[in-house]
């Protein structure tokens, strides 16, 4: 009863928190003449990755390596397949062109980049501190080019900025404080009760931090993605997810591999599967955002059909099931060579269209 009740308070919070934290953020955008979609990559993304941070530090800090490691890497495939894929199937998406420019490029080389330092089976300080410089000079970056955008159009007559009063302010800062604030709360209401479940049925810390603790930590994006959709805000619905899988990388690992007493071990199933899938989903972006600028509802279907099957995957290799052996057959013959030729077919007519 204890568990089921904390499952439902933290299903509670999140919800209240998203749509406070989405509500206060895009009116405080469009207040200072900042993009929503940089508040997505932004404010929203590192509010709603704080759960992330907390537990990946935390358990860095207390030696559960494998569940830090495995809540960051199972998080990014949540984030892209489960997300993206239930938002886009609840309403397609626009995908805003500096995204495909910018954003997931980024994050397609910052996830190469994670896996190149885990090769050699661990992330030590230097790895970690270079993943928080790139975090800091990120943001730096972002806000800069969104004020110098906004500085264009005030000088070509237009004014980005919304007006409000001192008192509206003052007020969408507080949903967002305690949009944030609810949604850290909640997550950890529901990881606890998750993790209680999990470990009572004797599943692997890898498996936790790569399912139910990576699930339980994304659940502010999937609550924020899905308001923003709902609401409009589309750009924070998309920006929200790119940018919490680049804070979850530099800032999450970073700062871990900084606090933790030893280098961050990374467990050869991460190295040889966990991994090169998160870079194979990271890369899936690209196609799906170059089409037509939008993620339809197949692609959203797509997308969320491949959560399901990785989340299979890992269900039958924790348990060595002897279904394991077809499931895999079927998905290395059939499956992904399937969705790599209709991705190919679309791109090759999406690039054919005057």
């Amino acid at each position: 009863m204890i568990t089921a009740g904390l499952f439902v308070a933290g299903l509670v919070a999140l919800v209240t928190g998203a749509e406070l934290l989405v509500r206060g953020a895009a009116r405080l955008a469009y207040a200072v003449g900042i993009s929503p979609l940089v508040v997505g990559l932004t404010v929203v993304a590192f509010g709603t990755s704080a759960p992330e941070i907390a537990v990946s530090v935390g358990a860095a800090t207390r030696g559960q390596v494998d569940l830090a490691v495995g809540n960051v890497v199972g998080s990014n495939i949540f984030n892209v397949l489960f997300i993206l894929g239930l938002s886009a199937l609840i309403t397609p998406l626009a995908v805003a062109r500096q995204l495909i420019r910018q954003e997931v490029p980024l994050m397609i080389g910052v996830s190469v980049l994670l896996l190149v330092f885990a090769l050699d089976g661990r992330i030590g300080r230097i790895e970690a501190a270079t993943l928080c410089a790139g975090m800091v000079g990120y943001t730096v970056f972002l806000i800069r080019q969104s004020r110098a955008e906004a500085a264009a159009l005030r000088a070509g007559g237009a004014d980005p900025a919304a007006p409000r009063g001192r008192a509206g302010l003052v007020l969408d800062a507080v949903f967002v404080l305690c949009g944030l604030a609810l949604l850290v709360l909640g997550a950890g209401w529901l990881v606890e009760a998750a993790v209680s479940l999990a470990r009572s049925l004797g599943v692997s810390e890898l498996v936790i931090g790569l399912t139910i603790v990576a699930a339980g930590t994304s659940l502010p994006e999937v609550a924020s993605s899905i308001v923003a959709a709902i609401r409009g805000e589309r750009d924070i619905a998309v920006g929200n997810v790119i940018g919490s899988n680049l804070f979850n990388i530099l800032a999450c690992l970073g700062i871990a591999g900084l606090v933790a007493a030893e280098p961050l071990a990374v467990a050869p199933a991460v190295r040889t599967f966990d991994l090169p899938v998160m870079v194979a989903v990271a890369f899936v972006c690209l196609p799906v955002f170059f089409t037509g600028a939008a993620i339809e509802r197949w692609e959203g279907a797509v997308l969320f059909g491949y959560y399901v099957a990785y989340t299979a995957y890992l269900i039958l290799r924790s348990a060595e099931h002897d279904a394991l052996p077809a499931f895999s057959a079927v998905m290395a013959g059939f499956v992904i060579p399937l969705t790599v030729i209709t991705l190919t077919i679309v791109i090759v007519r999406a690039a054919a269209k005057p």
